[in-house]
């Protein structure tokens, strides 16, 4: 296009994607054309020249044009470069550049100043990667005092605003909240310590506490319902009746329960002798006026306590008032006591064969056969052990411990521990009450009088009784088993 007698063309982008004419090949006639019209113009100052200016470029034009068509022939013609072709399977993006100029996308977007939009990719993280997210701490709220004379709401877990309230598991017991003591000594110079220091100093417990403590643990086992053991003996003067009120004394004593002793000595028996006598009545009065019992005070009104708080159901000891202690009244006597005792203790006579005893060793639990450390008195016991066995009360026998009481001073020439290895292969338990002057007495039998080996010896024997109480709740009041 001319304009003002100036050659122009439109510009022509010079750009790597135009292939670059080769040094010794001649100009075709349109590059001629291309070269001068990206020529500058003339200044203005040249246009008094005009005309001079017209030839010269009109001649230059022709022999440029026959140059071109000179090395037309050798000369390789211009081509554009090759473009990308689009994937035919990805479309165009919506609002996206309009169609693809012929010379390419990738040429003319050389020319294209605007920058291309950047595709904002996430990358993920891997899960053990990823931020965990934080709960915020709920916000604090201010809670105004409640108004004079109200009580503020109990405080409630789980209602927003009010603090939790405390949690443990479990129960509060002792040792939650006292720190571990050690028990104070019973005895020796570790109680006399602990004494002269007001309980500053606590030496503990010396070894002989810790197994009393242990014994008389055994000694409160629990009982339920009653439990009756019969004190027997084919011997007299071995300690029978001593034993009956010591035995029934140390239980009164350590458990606590309602514990009596009933004499069933058919033959004016000494049991009401051993304890101070609070009421002339007996057995027999008892029996007479059974119908009016209800309650333990009336059953106490037949009874008299030790200081140990053991009762004692005595006998007639009057010859001309005194009648025969028949089965049917031990019978009915015991089913009146064991309403109101958790311990009923039986003093039995020397004869087996007395109508008493048959009721005696029918409903008894346990029984504790005394003898003594002689000859004549262990073949006493262990003739009694034959007769029940033989008279169908071998349970009984499983359940007998044996009393060997020491009814003189010193040692006899009896091998004692020969003794008791006989009877342990037969009895349940077998134990020896060494000789007290207090109770070769043949009088009232205090707790506090005796010596304390002795009375260590009686709480033994209380304890292996005690140990039958667990599994002898119920067995024994079923169905009896048949005697021969």
């Amino acid at each position: 296009m001319t304009t003002n007698n100036h050659t122009t063309a439109t510009p022509r982008p010079s750009a790597s994607w135009v292939t670059a004419p080769s040094s010794d090949t001649p100009e075709s006639e349109d590059a001629a054309q291309d070269r001068s019209a990206q020529a500058p113009p003339a200044p203005v100052a040249a246009q008094e020249n005009e005309p001079t200016a017209k030839h010269t470029v009109g001649k230059m034009a022709h022999e440029d044009a026959a140059a071109a068509k000179a090395g037309e022939a050798s000369r390789t013609p211009l081509r554009l470069a090759d473009s990308p072709t689009p994937s035919p399977s990805t479309p165009a993006p919506a609002g996206g550049p309009g169609p693809v100029p012929p010379w390419g996308r990738s040429a003319a977007a050389q020319f294209d100043n605007t920058p291309p939009p950047q595709k904002q990719t996430q990358t993920r993280r891997p899960p053990e990667q990823r931020p965990r997210p934080v709960d915020a701490p709920p916000a604090r709220r201010t809670q105004l005092p409640p108004p004079a004379g109200q009580l503020p709401p109990p405080a409630t877990d789980g209602q927003p605003g009010t603090a939790p309230g405390p949690r443990h598991s479990g129960e509060i017991n002792r040792d939650m909240l006292f720190r571990p003591t050690k028990r104070p000594p019973a005895s020796g110079w570790r109680r006399m310590v602990h004494l002269v220091t007001g309980g500053g100093v606590n030496p503990g417990e010396s070894p002989e506490d810790v197994r009393r403590r242990h014994l008389v643990e055994r000694v409160n086992q629990p009982i339920r319902g009653d439990y009756k053991i019969a004190v027997l003996s084919l011997k007299g003067g071995v300690g029978k009746t001593t034993t009956t009120v010591a035995l029934g004394s140390t239980f009164a004593d350590l458990r606590g329960d309602h514990v009596v002793a009933i004499d069933a000595n058919p033959d004016l028996g000494t049991l009401g002798g051993r304890i101070p006598s609070q009421t002339p009545a007996t057995v027999r009065d008892l029996l007479n006026d059974q119908k009016r019992i209800h309650r333990y005070s009336d059953v106490r009104a037949f009874t008299s306590q030790a200081p140990s708080r053991l009762e004692v159901l005595a006998s007639e000891r009057d010859p001309h008032k005194a009648e025969a202690f028949s089965e049917t009244d031990y019978r009915e006597a015991v089913a009146i006591l064991d309403n109101f005792y958790n311990l009923i203790l039986t003093d039995c006579g020397t004869g087996l064969t007395h109508s008493a005893m048959r009721g005696v060793l029918d409903t008894a639990d346990a029984l504790v056969l005394v003898s003594s450390p002689a000859l004549d008195g262990a073949q006493s016991a262990d003739a009694t052990l034959n007769w029940l066995t033989a008279q169908g009360y071998a349970h009984l026998v499983a359940r007998t411990v044996v009393v060997i009481s020491s009814a003189r001073p010193g040692s006899s020439g009896i091998n004692m521990d020969q003794l008791v290895a006989h009877f342990d292969t037969q009895v349940r338990a077998v134990t020896v009450i060494p000789f007290d002057t207090h109770l070769a007495e043949g009088s009232e039998v205090d707790l506090d009088r005796m010596a304390s080996t002795t009375r260590e010896a009686f709480v033994e024997l209380a304890a292996l009784v005690a140990d039958d109480f667990p599994a002898a709740a119920g067995r024994h009041h079923g169905p009896q088993p048949a005697r021969r």
